[in-house]
């Protein structure tokens, strides 16, 4: 029997959410900005850290520990949350990621920080899924629209606030605070949850799949590292780079072969038969691939192109994440009062492609308000598809395995972060350096030997030969990268127009039910869903 929400938890009349599901819902939005808030603060913090505790050779893997961590304990956060009760799993991942946190900012050298990020990032791994596995109980599918805005405004003020609070902390209470700031704040959601939020406890007779855990943990942190350490700590055709990913191929063969054997898989194969679980899998990924790239390479083209000050780095995106928050809301309410979603997969796709291609024609001359506006059109893409991809996964699934679709779903999307930072990241490291030996010759290419990302600092230190030169490569830079990824943009939109418009059971109008042979297979998730949610 899956979870169960306590009749307190039940929705009003009218859809209206009791004063009890509020709390418990302002307690995950802070789980989830804990999550999201980490690493935004701590990169801030990160040269001051080094001139404390050294290390500078070991910085990468502040920021590589956490993620591997984060994103090897993800699925199995899913699967413990599902076999054993949602709301055990998920505060034990909160009391890990504050243990993590404390330990960080007591941390006495640079290996002491590594070795205490991940344990931070293993309770990380829990809070994202644990969010969204605990919003699809209490929710139901049709009414769960309504909170993609209060999420998607969480990931904008992460974005945008991360590197203002970060550099705030820092400058007037110490780097360590960077890390002891998560304690008030955890310390409060987990209060909450545990007093207001009520889900029967469970026993899952099966033992966990420790094999396949340990496969799957093998599989994606070899991934993660490839898409880490390919094109900057080794070439891609490098030893180290092969070995690494014939070792990830190997496990996770090993692994889907494990999931056909396992009493309880931790990631049943059959959840991948929903064929709208499938298309929005992919979605997530390609989604995570554009958005983190496009975080990535708009400041650095207007810090370096724009003249734009590093310290509101966060705000440089401001366009982009509004109208993201904005559009979400929209689609929420929509989806909310229609029951309908497919066509916001269909255009956000769209959207984004026009988004990316007109960033990818920014030049020196282009303007703030120029690149705003293409901005904001990428946004609005990536509004309609942030949460509209979980909401129809978690449609596709049982109850029983609403952890699993959970988890699966935030896997992709993080997966394809990686990619999408990795393949956008070589592609335009290549092209500046090209364009750099093309405009100033041998200085050029001493320049951006080392790194073809120059900080503030480093570019007010070239000649303005050297540094106009710059500013045309990491035009040409950014124009290959968004380029890429409206290319494969258009693989999203490609898949969205094969999604299949299963109605979402909840509040509202009635929804006509769909016909055809695959109807009852992909409805009956959504039936039973709801009615194991009140």
């Amino acid at each position: 029997m899956a979870d169960t929400v306590n009749t307190e938890a039940e929705p009003a009349e009218g859809g209206k959410q009791p004063r009890s599901v509020r709390v418990v819902l302002l307690a995950l939005m802070i789980a989830m900005m804990l999550a999201m808030l980490d690493n935004m603060i701590v990169g801030t913090a990160m040269p001051t850290i080094v001139g404390e505790l050294g290390g500078l050779q070991h910085l990468s893997w502040v920021v590589t520990g956490y993620t591997l961590a984060t994103a090897a304990s993800t699925p199995l956060w899913g699967k413990l949350g599902d076999m054993y009760g949602r709301k055990g799993a998920f505060m034990t991942s909160i009391v890990l990621f504050l243990i993590g946190s404390a330990l960080s900012g007591m941390a006495q050298n640079m290996g002491e920080l590594i070795g205490f990020r991940a344990v931070q990032g293993l309770g990380a791994g829990g809070l994202m899924v644990g969010v969204m596995a605990i919003i699809g109980d209490l929710i139901p599918p049709r009414e769960r629209g309504k909170y993609q805005g209060m999420m998607a405004g969480v990931m904008a003020l992460a974005m945008i606030g991360g590197p203002l609070v970060g550099g705030t902390i820092t400058d007037n209470w110490g780097w360590r605070w960077a890390f002891y700031i998560n304690l008030p704040l955890g310390a409060v959601a987990l209060l909450a949850v545990s007093a207001v939020l009520h889900l029967p406890k469970k026993r899952a007779q099966a033992r966990i799949d420790y094999l396949g855990a340990a496969l799957l943990t093998v599989g994606i942190s070899s991934i993660v590292l490839v898409t880490t350490w390919g094109g900057s700590e080794y070439a891609w055709t490098s030893a180290r780079i092969m070995e690494l990913t014939a070792i990830g191929v190997a496990a996770l063969v090993g692994f889907v072969f494990r999931q056909t054997k396992a009493a309880e898989p931790i990631v049943p194969l059959h959840i991948f038969r929903s064929r709208n679980f499938t298309l929005m899998s992919l979605i997530g990924f390609i989604t995570g691939f554009v958005m983190f790239g496009a975080v990535l390479f708009l400041p650095l083209y207007q810090q370096s192109v724009q003249g734009a000050s590093a310290t509101n780095s966060g705000l440089l995106l401001l366009p982009m994440l509004g109208a993201m928050l904005v559009v979400s809301m929209i689609a929420g309410r929509v989806t909310t009062n229609s029951g309908r979603y497919k066509i916001f997969p269909v255009v956000g796709s769209a959207l984004m492609i026009t988004g990316l291609y007109l960033l990818s024609l920014m030049d020196t001359e282009t303007t703030r308000l120029t690149s705003g506006l293409y901005m904001a059109v990428l946004g609005a893409g990536m509004g309609c598809l942030m949460q509209i991809t979980m909401l129809v996964a978690q449609n596709s699934v049982q109850m029983k395995d609403m952890g699993v679709a959970s988890s699966s779903t935030t896997l992709f999307r993080t997966l394809g972060s990686s990619f999408g930072v990795a393949i956008m990241g070589a592609l335009f490291n290549n092209r500046v350096q090209d364009v750099m030996a093309e405009r100033a010759g041998a200085l050029g290419s001493k320049v951006t030997e080392q790194s073809a990302q120059l900080d503030a600092a480093s570019l007010a230190k070239l000649p303005a030969a050297a540094r106009e030169a710059y500013q045309h490569a990491v035009s040409a830079g950014t124009h290959s990268a968004f380029l890429l990824g409206a290319v494969v943009a258009v693989l999203a939109l490609a898949t969205a127009v094969f999604v299949k418009e299963v109605p979402l059971k909840g509040a509202g109008p009635a929804a006509p039910r769909p016909e055809g042979p695959d109807a009852a297979a992909d409805a009956a998730p959504a039936r039973e869903g709801v009615a194991e949610a009140v």
